[in-house]
């Protein structure tokens, strides 16, 4: 029991992001995730390409 009092207690602690900062972090999260995605896909195909001329 004490332990659900803690854990009440510090999520009382907690700031929440504001729907603004929520829509801000989301658009950065997936950006950022789309351009890794993209960058390692043209290292892929151009790494495929190369092996491929070789062989």
């Amino acid at each position: 029991m004490k332990f659900f009092k803690n854990v009440s207690r510090e999520m009382k602690k907690v700031t929440w992001p504001t729907g603004r900062e929520l829509t801000s972090y989301t658009i950065t999260v997936i950006t950022t995730v789309v351009f890794v995605a993209v960058f390692f896909a043209v290292v892929d195909l151009g790494i495929s390409q190369f092996l491929n001329s070789l062989f």
